[in-house]
């Protein structure tokens, strides 16, 4: 099939995530990177777009000389990749949208709660498409979960436990000239939410997209252990969700000897799963009162929930970019059958979208407002 060509803002030399970007949408070949505003300068722009290799002619200094430049052309940019901190989301999303062009963003979805709200209208009045890049969704033995869940093998959902701790943060990082940590502890470009946003939000909307649940009200205890943080550091969060079930989600970036630690575990009246995304092809499932079952990606006993999201044989790992990948490829699949002239309701699937990005806002909403009133209870 003819690559959907690509733009990228954001996602220079040394940017973590634009690297990760990158090489997820090259993973199955639907698209071609052509046209970038990759730095915050025109200079480092254009330094990384020769290191790139892309046409200097289409190395932009701004996303907004990008999107207008792109949209005049005849063989202009088709999708673009949004890799900023927070606070570019917004405006950028919405100079692309606003001329059709289809939107992959980095989450969470904004840096404000209010450019969030802003941004549902402008995804309603585009023709194109608006993706957020909940990578941990594409996982094959995450999508067997949900599946299980919604063929009802472990019953109504009685208890759910999220954690994500990292430890990368344990040290003040941010004053030691680590690029990544410094917009993440500045709010006027990460937002409200330190930790919470950054993966608090990825092992909410994880548990989101497993259960079905839909977040009713929460309390939390949102702390800053690095001095002179503004930002929080560390999260505990007490949840309740619509028809009774109950949550906790521990969140950290100052837990020395963790990783990039994200697990799921799920309880319900007939059994339990459990995913670790450092082992992320295994699935742990236990039927109330049997043995724990172990089922592994692309071996026995996963489904074409799992199956049909995975590259390679059981036993070989798999992981991150490849879950990454998936995502980029429903979502050259979305924007193939938009182009084909299908409706854009009908072909998001599984994708993350507008909706789930508002939930995350939300959820750092209610967040931050009950951790200022002393962890009460705050409806999401």
């Amino acid at each position: 099939m003819k690559r959907i060509r690509l733009g990228m803002v954001g996602g220079g030399n040394d940017a973590f995530i634009g690297g990760v970007h990158r090489i997820a949408s090259r993973i199955d070949g639907h698209f071609d990177l052509v046209a970038g505003a990759l730095s915050s300068t025109p200079e480092k722009a254009r330094a990384s777009a020769e290191a790139l290799g892309l046409d200097p002619a289409r190395s932009y200094g701004s996303f907004d000389e990008m999107a207008e430049a792109e949209a005049a052309r005849e063989d202009g940019i088709e999708a673009v990749s949004i890799v900023t901190p927070n606070h570019v989301h917004y405006p950028a999303a919405k100079a692309f949208l606003s001329r059709g062009i289809h939107v992959i963003c980095d989450k969470p979805l904004t840096a404000t709660f209010e450019d969030a709200e802003a941004l549902g209208p402008a995804v309603a009045a585009s023709d194109a498409l608006f993706v957020l890049t909940h990578n941990y969704t594409g996982y094959p033995m995450v999508r067997q979960a949900q599946q299980m869940v919604t063929d009802g093998q472990i019953g109504t959902i009685r208890v759910v436990q999220m954690e994500y701790p990292q430890d990368w943060m344990t040290d003040a990082v941010e004053t030691e000239g680590v690029k990544q940590a410094e917009w993440r502890t500045d709010p006027a470009r990460s937002g409200a939410g330190g930790a919470i946003g950054d993966i608090g939000t990825h092992a909410y909307n994880l548990a989101s997209f497993v259960t079905g649940l839909s977040g009713q009200e929460l309390s939390a205890d949102l702390h800053s252990f690095g001095t002179g943080r503004q930002l929080d550091d560390n999260a505990h969060i007490m949840l309740r969700y619509k028809g009774g079930a109950r949550g906790m989600l521990w969140c950290s970036q100052v837990a020395p000897g963790c990783e990039n630690g994200l697990r799921l575990r799920v309880y319900g009246e007939k059994g339990a799963l459990e995913w670790a995304q450092e082992d992320p092809n295994y699935l742990w499932f236990t039927p109330h009162g049997d043995a724990t079952r172990r089922i592994t990606r692309n071996g026995a006993g996963a489904i074409d929930a799992a199956t049909s999201v995975s590259r390679i044989p059981p036993g070989h790992p798999e992981g991150y970019l490849e879950g990454f990948a998936n995502i980029y490829t429903e979502a050259a699949s979305a924007i193939r059958a938009v182009q084909d002239g299908q409706s854009r309701d009908a072909v998001m699937g599984k994708l993350p979208g507008i909706a789930a990005g508002l939930e995350g806002m939300s959820f750092i909403r209610a967040c931050v407002a009950s951790s200022r009133d002393n962890a009460a209870w705050v409806t999401l």
